[in-house]
């Protein structure tokens, strides 16, 4: 595949080691309540992947033996739609983890899409268990929201952070954690985070009466559901030299996959959920999948991270990854 991030790094003298693994990111399912244009998990109501019992149960287990990573990122698809994350979120609490839930706010009303029971129980779950929520809000205006993530969408998102709120999340002084995510809305970098959140920190507040912690901005990755956007609308060309003139190595320096092992449902192990998703599952010296059933954190930590085209995503502006900006 083209890698023009290689020979970027390459051209400014940029080595891209491991650091260290301090989160571990499950991809517990793909099933989503809802199926948005930009998902780069190609994530919808018909997907069924799912990580097994022994996936979970060996994924507590490496956490249980490996103190030094110190957080536990679920995604999916809708992470709360998988049987066992109960069960899975306050094992990991009871471990001491730092648990992130990045949680599409919808589901609450939505459920799974089999039964359509809403799951109004998650706000009070989650400020039990006193977890990191993470949810995307592309915008605080319903017409840029409902473009990317489906009618109505935006007036339940409203809805569901005021529910989160009323437990205490995003209030000063809960220590109950709210942060949103902001996606451009088509082939475009995201505007400085810190005037963002500024923005959306205003209007929330007077016209919903909607409190959180930080905003992140993530810019779209070039992969799956919104590659194919691009291409057929004939951008994708004009993306990839956007993101590549844009390139900025400070960002490069930090991006995610230094500090991170991502997982997917079979328990497989990437750099990162953008190599996920294309399949650049990390290969042990006979070529086969390094697992989480396996897991050695020391010969992780001398794997030569596996990058691509797509990483460009990741270093373009003021950088990109789960936890927003990097330089």
């Amino acid at each position: 595949m083209s890698d023009r991030f290689s020979t970027e790094l390459e051209r400014r003298g940029i080595a891209l080691p491991p650091r260290r693994i301090d989160t571990l990111q499950l991809n517990i399912t793909r099933r989503c309540n809802q199926a948005c244009r930009h998902c780069h998990v190609d994530a919808s109501p018909a997907r069924t992947e799912m990580l097994s019992a022994e996936g979970i149960a060996a994924c507590l287990d490496v956490l249980e033996r490996h103190p030094q990573i110190g957080t536990l990122d679920l995604t999916g698809g809708a992470p709360e739609l998988h049987p066992q994350f109960v069960t899975l979120v306050e094992r990991a609490r009871a471990l001491g983890r730092r648990v992130i839930v990045r949680h599409n706010l919808t589901v609450q009303f939505d459920g799974d899409p089999a039964t359509k029971q809403p799951m109004d129980h998650l706000p009070a779950f989650f400020a039990r268990q006193r977890v990191e929520v993470v949810s995307s809000l592309p915008y605080y205006q319903p017409y840029f929201t409902d473009a990317q993530r489906g009618s109505g969408v935006f007036a339940k998102s409203i809805e569901a952070l005021k529910r989160l709120n009323a437990v205490g999340y995003g209030i000063p002084g809960s220590g109950l954690v709210l942060n949103l995510v902001y996606n451009p809305v088509g082939p475009y970098l995201p505007a400085p985070q810190a005037s963002l959140e500024a923005d959306y920190r205003k209007a929330l507040a007077q016209q919903f009466g909607v409190y959180f912690n930080a905003l992140f901005t993530i810019t779209n990755m070039p992969i799956h559901r919104f590659r194919l956007h691009l291409e057929k609308s004939g951008q994708y060309a004009a993306y990839m030299d956007k993101l590549l003139a844009a390139f900025n190595p400070a960002a490069a320096e930090n991006v995610m996959c230094r500090d991170l092992i991502s997982v997917d449902h079979q328990g497989r192990l990437y750099d990162c959920d953008f190599n996920q998703q294309l399949g650049l599952y990390l290969q042990r010296e006979d070529g086969s999948a390094e697992t989480i059933f396996d897991f050695d954190a020391e010969r992780l930590l001398r794997r030569r991270i596996r990058l691509g085209d797509h990483c460009l995503g990741c270093s373009a502006g003021a950088g990109s990854s789960c936890g927003g900006a990097t330089a």
